[in-house]
């Protein structure tokens, strides 16, 4: 596997630039400032009892440090509630890093909660990278790899080979560079339309082991775990392998698709391991199209869709709900449209008490590919 040997520059080239954006982001809306809304909760889960919750997802294979650290500035400005990101120790530092700097700017600003990434099956679609060696791409390709690549992780240049010759003949020309490994965070874009089908998708699990070192950290707060909904034992090995680190965090998401008629039945027994450790929140991650967020208005509907379905089942499992998967700019107008900006009485609380004993249907949005392509 042949790998990019420059990267692109990142989206924000520059310390003074990356200032600039934030200054611009703060002055564009009122910053959450840390304290507000907390009563008997953090600020973050009092967010989720809103249902005005809001996570910046970096992308579960995202590593590239510099545009993270970026990413998690501007969106602390912003006002976010959790920074989701790998579970990798320098991913996790450069978001730290970037709320710092933000912290710098508007000190009185709010932290967001820091959350690792990871899988129980290497069949998800988040945990998987692209590969391809370019000397086995013709020279004369359009390269349509290069121009789909939301995150730009691509980079393919021709050289010439052999001495000169004319530029119109790509016969002595070859393609150099390939996937910037870092940057590639497993959308598959490239998968369907290389028209010489030479891309290959690279799979793996986040190790267990590394991420409980991780969970151990001061500055991780949650962790979020993918799982395919294809069997329960992968879900339970991997949460016995975490052991008592999960008493470290605050939260617990889990994100899942929309496996049908199955989901509850998944879901419930998923509550039920946890249970058995768990003492912080739990959150479901309801990932209704996923890593789509940038395409458009069609791409929120399967998350909606999601939503709807499972806030009519009256025995679903205890916790937060949230969305992602193709959440953008539309999701917030298909949810009021759906009726899921409703607030339901909490279990022991009377009807004509104040809204604080109120919790949203929805807790929140998690924003990813939209987020990035607006940052940019």
């Amino acid at each position: 596997m042949a790998m990019a040997p420059f990267p692109p520059p990142p989206l924000l080239a520059s310390h003074a630039a990356v200032r600039a954006a934030a200054s611009r982001v703060a002055a564009s809306r009122r910053i959450r400032v840390a304290g507000e809304d907390c009563h008997h909760h953090p600020p973050q889960v009092a967010a989720l009892r809103r249902g005005d919750w809001v996570k910046l997802i970096c992308g579960a294979s995202f590593e590239d440090a510099a545009d993270v650290r970026n990413l998690s500035l501007v969106y602390t400005l912003a006002g976010v509630d959790c920074i989701d990101c790998a579970a990798d120790a320098s991913v996790v530092s450069a978001v730290n890093e970037g709320i710092d700097v933000a912290a710098s700017i508007v000190p009185e600003v709010q932290r967001p909660w820091v959350m690792v990434s990871v899988n129980d099956d290497c069949r998800d679609l988040h945990f998987r990278k692209a590969e391809f060696d370019p000397e086995d791409c013709p020279p004369d390709c359009s390269k349509p790899c290069d121009k789909v690549c939301p995150a730009d992780a691509i980079s393919l240049k021709r050289v010439m080979v052999g001495g000169e010759h004319a530029q119109s003949d790509p016969i002595c020309d070859k393609l150099e560079g390939g996937v910037i490994m870092e940057r590639c965070y497993g959308c598959g874009r490239c998968l369907s339309v290389c028209p010489y089908d030479r891309i290959r998708a690279m799979p793996y699990v986040r190790d267990p082991a590394t991420t409980a070192e991780l969970l151990k950290r001061s500055d991780v707060d949650a962790i979020e775990i993918h799982t395919t909904g294809k069997g329960i034992d992968m879900f339970n090995t991997l949460w016995n392998s975490l052991g008592e680190s999960i008493n470290n965090v605050k939260l617990v998401a889990v994100s899942l698709p929309n496996a049908g008629a199955s989901t509850i039945d998944f879901m419930n027994a998923i509550y039920t391991i946890m249970q058995s450790n768990l003492e912080g929140y739990n959150l479901w991650q309801l990932d209704g199209r996923p890593m789509s967020g940038d395409i458009g208005r069609g791409a929120t509907r399967e998350t909606v869709s999601f939503a709807v379905d499972l806030t009519s089942v009256p025995d679903r499992p205890l916790g937060f709900y949230q969305l992602a998967g193709g959440t953008n700019l539309y999701t917030v107008d298909c949810l009021k449209k759906a009726g899921l900006f409703k607030a339901r009485t909490l279990p022991g609380t009377r009807t004509t008490e104040k809204v604080g004993s109120q919790e949203a249907l929805i807790g929140g949005i998690a924003y990813g590919g939209y987020a990035r392509k607006v940052r940019a």
